[in-house]
């Protein structure tokens, strides 16, 4: 009796270990793992991962090497894990300044010049040119009438219609406005901030080296024109420069240097086992980069490092988590994951990525992104997309198997759809959501870490970063194995991309 009991035992906590372990690999994933990868991630010895600077390519390396260690494949017609490329940097002018209606703003402080030609105009002549749009469909000409050659044009944040964060920091708004002021002759073009987003992380953000894809660069973003921002947070201030056409102003800039820098994606992925879904893709994508070093916007701290241990390093241990479990047990489809570089500085490397697939995005039937600014409830996920593509189902079934519930759109006021690298791909039709930690608005819990040097290793719960990573990669092996594929919800202002791109 004793053996068979004995027995029994043995064969009850064999079925036990392969119940935690099989098919879901990812569930049975310890906290030690997501652990290991944050701390390394979020560490000082990275210097908060700016792209094109050594803490992101010691990332980029980092994330490689474990790709390889987990056996996921090379990306098709890669002789390695990383999507190499160039970006072309445009370091700030070092001094400048704008004198105008009685008051100096100087370079460094309230003013933030960005690219252009070196000037030195002591008696420029100004323009106000409303928000420096032309849009004939709109009926919207914000320069008629006005002559602008030779001189320093300033113009509001963002458009007529909408100056929210999304708007105003759009790289193809920022590039039609330079355009439109080139073509006229302008000599320089300056935008007049007045986001509630603090200036300090707007200029520590933007203020440092700014690399763009080399596509936005060149005469047709207007190289030679001056281009940055004027922080002016007194409304009667800014009502008298809208005032001052033609009066004369004292300009100059030192001129911004222009050089390549070399960065990457990393990418691997694992082959479907299904003869006929092994054709279709479900890309998993997060952004391993941050935003660097900087003056902290805490005039007690010390720390000049923002580690990004939330943003992104919680996004990009958790594909490393699904890489990991989807190796061990693969699904129907075959899974592209892709650590994505620049997304701070303008989504480039989601960007570069979708103008230059290494998988067709026709066969890219999904994205599932992973980002994040914080979060504020352990209980939940929020799903930024949820009701779009026909995954509801999936994504309830992949995070409720760890004991959290989801939350559909957070803060919708803020267009968080369209403000990470999802939107690359559901540009181009590929329907996607974007995976973030819990919260339901923007309040003093997030603002207290979002691109703050106190978003580190340590301030994190890392019980509930475990079980992020885990539903992360537990959703993905749904949509992965879903019946029938992904499609963008009628009326979607993504559809007709997705009818275009996969001809139906």
């Amino acid at each position: 009796m004793k053996r068979f009991f004995a027995l029994l035992l043995l064969i009850l906590s064999t079925f036990g270990l392969q119940a935690q372990s099989f098919p879901y690999p990812e569930l049975a994933l310890q906290q030690s793992f997501v652990e290991g990868h944050m701390r390394f991630l979020a560490s000082d010895a990275l210097q908060g991962r700016r792209t094109g600077e050594p803490g992101n390519n010691m990332a980029a390396h980092y994330l490689a090497s474990y790709f390889e260690a987990y056996g996921l494949k090379k990306a098709p017609g890669m002789d390695s894990y990383l999507q190499s490329f160039n970006l072309e940097n445009r370091v700030k002018p070092a001094s400048g300044h704008l004198k105008i209606a009685g008051k100096d703003y100087k370079q460094g402080s309230n003013l933030l010049l960005l690219s252009g030609a070196p000037a030195n105009a002591a008696s420029a002549k100004v323009v106000f040119a409303n928000h420096g749009m032309i849009d004939p469909e709109k009926g919207i000409d914000d320069y008629a009438g006005l002559d602008v050659k030779g001189k320093v044009v300033l113009v509001l944040a963002g458009t007529q219609e909408n100056s929210d964060f999304q708007t105003v920091f759009r790289m193809a708004r920022r590039q039609s406005k330079q355009r439109i002021a080139a073509e006229k002759g302008a000599l320089a073009l300056i935008e007049i901030y007045t986001l509630s987003y603090p200036w300090d992380i707007f200029s520590n953000l933007f203020g440092g080296s700014r690399p763009t894809l080399k596509s936005d660069g060149g005469e047709e973003a207007g190289s030679s024109l001056v281009y940055g921002w004027l922080n002016e947070p007194d409304k009667a201030m800014i009502n008298k420069l809208s005032n001052m056409n033609d009066k004369k102003v004292s300009f100059a800039s030192s001129g911004a240097a222009v050089e390549d820098v070399p960065t990457q994606n990393v990418i691997g992925w694992i082959e479907g086992t299904d003869p006929e879904l092994k054709d279709e893709f479900v890309v998993l994508t997060a952004h391993y980069d941050h935003v660097g070093t900087g003056k902290s916007n805490d005039p007690q701290s010390q720390d000049t490092i923002f580690n990004g241990a939330r943003d992104n390093g919680l996004g990009t241990v958790s594909v490393l988590a699904a890489a990991k479990s989807l190796v061990e047990a693969p699904t129907k489809r075959s899974v592209l994951l892709i650590a994505l570089t620049g997304e701070e500085i303008g989504l480039l490397g989601a960007r570069y990525y979708t103008e230059n697939p290494v998988v067709p995005l026709e066969k890219t039937i999904f994205n599932l992104n992973s980002d994040n600014a914080g979060y504020n409830d352990t209980e939940l996920i929020s799903i930024i997309g949820f009701g779009r593509t026909g995954t509801d189902q999936q994504v309830k079934t992949g995070v409720e198997a760890v004991g959290l519930k989801v939350f559909p759109d957070p803060a919708p006021e803020q267009g968080l759809f369209d403000r990470s690298d999802n939107v690359q791909f559901a540009s181009k039709g590929v329907p996607c959501i974007t995976f973030s930690g819990g919260f339901k608005d923007f309040d003093a819990e997030l603002s207290k870490y979002y691109h703050q040097v106190t978003d580190d290793a340590d301030s994190l719960d890392f019980g509930y970063v475990l079980k992020y990573c885990q539903s992360y990669a537990h959703v993905a092996r749904w949509i992965a194995n879903m019946e029938g594929r992904p499609v963008w919800a009628a009326g979607d202002k993504y559809e007709a991309a997705g009818k275009e791109l996969y001809k139906n």
